[in-house]
């Protein structure tokens, strides 16, 4: 077996040739990148389109040039002017130009109404876009943004034509064309999804691979099918027991990538459905939870192990653990805490409470989480039904309102703490706010994180953000993800992130055999 780290670097000179397959357990409703949060989109349409910037690999999370091949900010950093390169074009063979940049971002930040743009509060800075030549484009902004270049890297920032969306806003519903170094070739709903090399990409030289096809697998089949080589990769991640099943019966051929990961699951309160709109109860639910007993039982047997509040543990601005013992719902006292959330049920007057939590039925890692999380409500006297459904219906069922409490994963594009708090604004202000509750607080403060750039002011913004996040309790980290990527070693080029969204344009991957 291979053990590489994420900063290890490939020394090997590339091979051309072949195509590589790789694993998707789950498939996207949607193939427009800008609305749309599941791995499933990106795993597929990354490697078909083109962005402004992506991150680098072996720089992370620091970005790099994509289609800008650079940029200069202005003195009172409100202006970017980014520099487009010449000779990229559409797949179908049409230029890609300063237009279509434009086109791009004023969608994300400004859609149409028949247009969802999920991430679209991350552009809100951004007053006007220019595209005063075919290389030339120009971003103003409202206000300073110290993450805006970390924002313009995201990989669901997919470039798209403006001609095409000129004619037809939801075009990238309905179709897939891009600048990027594969062309969409086939979709078969449920089997597959296949891409072959852009002969005409900007970058010479690559894609080295001739093409790709991502199988649509059940994640119980997954170590099956990379035992047996049906599939060489799957890039989101396995679990230890899984990890332990493919070195013992591949060893040198497979090759383990580990990482941290900007992935948690959330406990989730509808702020609109009583009782839960009782901070006191919120908090005793969150509190009851031993998640650091959770962290030591679930590590050895699923991706989840790090506690930490709203910000990736160990990341610049996340609260550390001497904090976070201090806070409720996240010390190691859990007999006190499990005493003190019984008082706050009482106080409530919600002496004992039957509740019904909505989870996904996949084995891993929710429905120990879930079963873990009901166990530990039960020792203050709250009953739970666990109701699992797919993740299509709980995502449904969560976007519409249509739950009480429920399990759900959140991952962020990056560690950088802008989109991590997308979550808690305002549902009136972000889309990704699924608990329905105005927090006017938390939206100031979060206005005055963006537009600082002196670290340490920015480092107590971050902080009395997460202690207003913990203490309303409307949606709370149980625990985050470790990732673990497995693939054939054969395969090489490929870095795994923090991230397991960027990184995955597979334009620097090649198959050595």
């Amino acid at each position: 077996m291979a053990v590489l780290l994420p900063s290890a670097t490939m020394a090997q000179t590339p091979k051309t040739g072949g195509m590589l397959s790789y694993a998707v357990t789950a498939e996207a409703p949607t193939t427009d990148c800008h609305s749309t949060t599941t791995y499933a989109a990106v795993h597929v349409l990354a490697p078909h389109y083109s962005l402004l910037l992506k991150v680098d690999p072996d720089n992370y999370p620091k970005p790099k040039p994509d289609i800008a091949e650079s940029w200069t900010v202005s003195a009172d950093r409100l202006t970017y002017t980014f520099k487009i390169r010449s000779g990229v074009l559409f797949h179908d063979g049409t230029p890609l130009g300063a237009r279509d940049v434009k086109a791009t971002f004023d969608r994300l930040r400004a859609p149409p109404a028949s247009v969802l743009s999920i991430r679209k509060e991350l552009f809100s800075d951004i007053a006007t876009i220019e595209a005063p030549d075919a290389s030339t484009v120009i971003m103003k902004l409202k206000a300073p943004d110290a993450s805006l270049l970390d924002t313009l890297a995201l990989p669901y920032n997919c470039i798209y034509s403006a001609d095409r969306l000129e004619k037809d806003p939801n075009f990238p519903e309905k179709n897939v064309m891009g600048s990027g170094p594969f062309v969409h070739v086939e979709h078969v709903n449920g089997s597959h999804w296949v891409g072959k090399k852009f002969d005409k990409y900007w970058e010479k030289g690559k894609p080295y691979l001739d093409g790709f096809r991502a199988n649509f697998i059940k994640s119980s089949a997954l170590v099956t099918s990379i035992q047996g080589g049906q599939v060489q990769a799957e890039f989101r991640s396995i679990s230890p027991g899984e990890r332990t099943q493919l070195v013992t019966n591949l060893k040198d051929r497979i090759t383990i990538q580990e990482s941290p990961w900007v992935c948690k699951v959330d406990l989730l309160f509808n702020s609109e459905a009583k009782p839960f709109d009782n901070a006191k109860i919120r908090r005793a639910l969150s509190m009851a939870i031993d998640r650091w007993g959770a962290s030591d039982a679930l590590s050895k047997i699923t991706i989840l192990k790090p506690v930490g509040g709203p910000l990736l543990p160990g990341s610049p601005f996340a609260i550390g653990n001497d904090q976070l013992d201090t806070l409720p719902g996240f010390g190691r006292n859990i007999e006190k805490a499990r005493a003190d959330a019984k008082q706050l049920l009482a106080d409530a007057g919600f002496g004992d409470m039957k509740i019904k939590l909505l989870n996904r039925n996949v084995n891993h890692p929710f429905t120990p989480l879930g079963v873990y999380v009901i166990d530990q409500w039960r020792r203050i006297g709250v009953m739970s039904e666990h109701a699992q459904v797919d993740v299509a219906q709980q995502k449904s069922a969560i976007a519409k309102g249509e739950y009480t409490v429920a399990l759900d994963a959140f991952c962020a594009d990056s560690d950088d703490p802008k989109p991590l708090f997308l979550q808690h604004l305002s549902k009136s202000r972000s889309p990704r706010n699924v608990t329905r509750n105005e927090n006017p607080e938390l939206d100031a403060l979060y206005d005055k994180f963006k537009a600082s750039t002196d670290d340490v002011a920015r480092r107590a913004l971050a902080t009395d953000m997460q202690l207003l996040i913990i203490n309303g309790a409307y949606s709370v980290p149980v625990l985050w993800y470790s990732r673990i990527v497995a693939h054939t070693s054969a395969m090489k080029g490929w870095k795994a992130l923090p991230t397991h969204f960027a990184n995955q344009d597979l334009a620097d991957v090649w198959l050595s055999e």
